[in-house]
């Protein structure tokens, strides 16, 4: 799938991309053709650059329609700009956009998903050619220097790749040419050889007087076979020797592609499933797998001519053995590119739950440029267990075992000539049924791991080589019952975390410090909640508090602290039934579906046990209250506020509501629940309640009709009952509350109040 192409531009993008030149704008210009024309991109640039193409999944069939509406309104401009055509370059011009138009609607009305990809990659492709072209010309911070600097590199090297591979290209053609030359001159000195033959049959007075000229030019034509099987060997060693500092610059290139770049590019992905930013696109590394394949395949050509000639023309020597090394060679790189970029662009879901759809993406880097598409090679998919991966990455024998059976589980490549990408889209796989293994000690269903094995075969070369290609998806947790995903979650995001690269299938650090966890739940924790405020240290300090049963708030000390995956998840924190990160993604749920506003806008303080409001309560004036996440409570909030003791005058205390959790808040929202409760009149600090949350209160009800009365929900503390402000003060007098031998604990009601208008 094409990344998000940004949809405000500072610039046209069109006019900056008229600027490019070279390698750039040669790039820029092959990105058009029938399927789309450069004229329609020039003459419609505007109108092309301010519609939402990112707004139509390509991977959603339902989408078809906004898409042909596009396609429908492309045509239409184009006809349009055709119709304004005048004057004689304009009645040409006016035929043309005509044309295009016909054209265009004929290729994509029956598939106008096709043309919103085309296009997506076009604008997609512009905006990173113009990109690269302004940062290698302006300075934009270190990272991008040093990005471009690696880019650069990279582009340098396939340069003098190029240029290696045209040297023996030409260094080749001058060997065949003096070849050929060397056989007319060999097949001479046969003809000189058997004319000395037959003067045997002549006169010996006929033989004396031909046979000193032949024999001389025999002499004279097998001294120069002599020193041109010499120079033709050099030529061939020459050849074989500038071939393998070609094949040792592959390899470093191709290293640096596959094991730096599309390893780095698989961890990103794997980061984005714990909610880091997205993993991008794949067009760059495609670009230059591409130009590896290309490259490879031509030296690969280029041998394979050489050891032609060598069988066309044997001359004793080394060659022979020189040239099975560099095949041999070739082989192996171009099999390691092939099975590397053989990759799952779009991973299956980490969580799995049996009998529900689920999609993933498959993709070959190099098909296009191998003509893999020529012949579409099928897709399988396969679930499989820890230990079989193992065995499969050992290359032992799995008799193609699987721990499942997958529906839907073969599909066939599909190549989109506008984009050159050759990928599987699994879209309905449903996992029927999962085999588990037997667990280890104290592990749960929950923190065993499979994975999706997707594995095809297909030739290059018209048969000449055949790959069995496999890649294994990241770390999937089965489950069968929604209450098993939370700490499935938990085996997931440890592993997406703490992978360590080219590790033995799924192996994770049983124990991590305290920051590198902070880091994990803070990525996973903004990423839930979608928000740009993650935690802050004093959120992280109370974590680590509650973690390690720790009253320390300094955060130094707890930087060299480890914490274990039997603390995260397995042991339950003290005096409580659940485990740590089962009250951490209870926060993550109840903010995500009912506080998400409330937290960004810093209403909520949240981490924050019952002794530190307390504590900053007390200071406040009556009335103050703060909303912190409940500590006995799985996805609980709870409101502390300062207020008097109804059992002794003139002392204030802290009381605190019994915790809300989503089944409260599908009820009536924490906006509204403020709002209700009269005695509650600034947010801690000292901000006033309405001025925060008025703009989230639920509107009142409209009159009611047919002589009904509509009943409105309200909640009430019953020890609160009623806070009717005073006219002459403007100060709330709390009415009807009831005295209780320790108030410090409250519990709310919702009462229904008919509401008469």
């Amino acid at each position: 799938m094409e990344p998000e192409a940004p949809r405000a531009l500072k610039m046209a993008v069109w006019i900056q991309a008229q600027q490019l030149q070279g390698d750039a704008l040669h790039q820029m210009q092959s990105l058009y053709g029938q399927h789309f024309p450069i004229e329609v991109r020039h003459y419609l640039s505007q109108w092309i650059e301010g519609q939402l193409w990112d707004a139509i999944d390509l991977e959603n069939p339902q989408e078809e329609f906004k898409a042909k509406r596009l396609l429908d309104s492309l045509i239409q401009e184009l006809q349009n700009k055709a119709e304004h055509q005048v004057g004689e370059d304009g009645f040409l011009l006016k035929i043309k956009l005509g044309h295009y138009a016909t054209q265009l609607k004929s290729t994509y009305d029956r598939c106008p998903l096709e043309l919103v990809r085309c296009i997506k990659h076009i604008l997609y492709t512009e905006q990173r050619l113009v990109r690269e072209a302004t940062n290698s010309s302006s300075p934009v911070g270190g990272m991008m220097d040093s990005m471009s600097q690696k880019y650069q590199q990279i582009n340098q090297a396939f340069e003098e790749l190029r240029l290696l591979t045209q040297d023996t290209e030409n260094d080749l053609r001058k060997l065949q040419h003096n070849q050929e030359y060397f056989i007319i001159q060999y097949q001479e000195s046969l003809r000189i050889q058997a004319q000395l033959s037959s003067l045997a049959t002549l006169p010996i007075a006929d033989r004396q007087l031909r046979e000193p000229a032949l024999l001389n030019k025999r002499a004279t034509v097998e001294a120069w076979l002599t020193r041109e099987a010499n120079t033709l060997q050099k030529y061939r060693l020459d050849l074989a020797e500038k071939h393998q500092k070609t094949l040792q610059l592959l390899r470093k290139q191709q290293t640096i592609i596959l094991d730096d770049e599309l390893i780095q590019w698989k961890r990103r992905q794997q980061l984005a499933g714990n909610g880091g930013p997205p993993e991008g696109g794949l067009d760059i590394l495609q670009s230059w797998c591409e130009k590896l394949a290309e490259t490879i395949w031509q030296n690969r050509q280029q041998i394979r001519r050489a050891e032609h000639l060598r069988q066309q023309l044997p001359i004793p020597g080394p060659i022979e053995e020189l040239l099975n090394e560099l095949s041999s060679t070739i082989t192996d790189i171009i099999s390691a590119l092939v099975t590397s970029t053989f990759i799952i662009e779009k991973q299956p879901p980490q969580v799995l739950k049996t009998q529900t759809k689920f999609a993933a993406t498959v993709r070959l880097l190099v098909g296009g440029k191998l003509n893999v598409h020529m012949n579409p090679p099928q897709v399988k998919a396969t679930i499989i267990s820890e230990q079989q991966a193992k065995a499969l990455l050992k290359n032992e024998n799995t008799r193609n075992d699987s721990s499942g059976e997958i529906l839907n589980n073969n599909c066939v490549m599909e190549y989109h000539q506008t984009t050159g990408t050759l990928s599987a889209h699994f879209r309905n796989m449903s996992l029927k049924r999962i085999k588990r293994s037997d667990r280890r000690g104290a592990e749960s269903v929950t923190e065993e791991k499979f994975t999706i094995l997707f594995e095809s075969q297909f030739s290059v070369g018209g048969n000449e080589l055949v790959f069995q290609v496999k890649t294994l998806s990241l770390p999937v947790v089965v489950i069968v019952h929604g209450s098993q995903d939370n700490n499935a979650t938990a085996t997931v995001l440890w592993d997406n975390a703490f992978a360590e690269p080219g590790r033995v299938p799924f192996l994770v650090p049983d124990k991590v410090v305290w920051p590198q966890l902070c880091d994990a739940i803070n990525m996973k924790y903004k990423a839930e909640v979608q928000s740009n405020r993650g935690l802050s240290e004093e959120n992280l300090v109370f974590l680590a508090q509650k973690a390690f049963s720790s009253s320390s708030n300094n955060p130094d000390d707890y930087r060299n602290m480890t914490m274990t995956w039997s603390q995260f998840n397995r042991e339950s924190l003290p005096g409580r039934n659940f485990t740590f990160w089962q009250w951490f993604d209870g926060v993550m749920e109840l903010t995500k579906k009912h506080l998400k506003p409330h937290w960004n806008d810093g209403a909520i303080l949240g981490f924050v046990n019952k002794q530190q409001a307390q504590d900053m309560l007390m200071s406040k004036p009556n009335g103050t209250f703060l909303l912190r996440f409940s500590d006995s409570e799985i996805g609980g909030i709870t409101i502390a506020w300062v207020a008097e003791n109804p059992n002794k005058a003139g002392e204030r205390m802290v009381w605190n509501l019994m915790p809300y959790t989503t089944k409260d808040f599908s009820i009536r929202s924490l906006a509204d629940r403020i709002s209700d409760l009269n005695h509650l009149l600034f947010l801690y600090p000292d901000r006033p309640k309405d001025e925060v949350f008025s703009k989230y209160y639920t509107p009142p009800l409209s009159k009611a009709v047919d002589g009904y009365v509509k009943p409105q929900i309200k909640q009430v503390v019953p020890e609160f009952t009623t806070a009717t402000p005073d006219p002459a003060s403007g100060n709330p007098t709390y009415m009807g509350s009831r005295r209780l031998p320790s108030p410090r604990q409250s519990s709310s009601h919702l009462r229904h109040i008919p509401t008469y208008e």
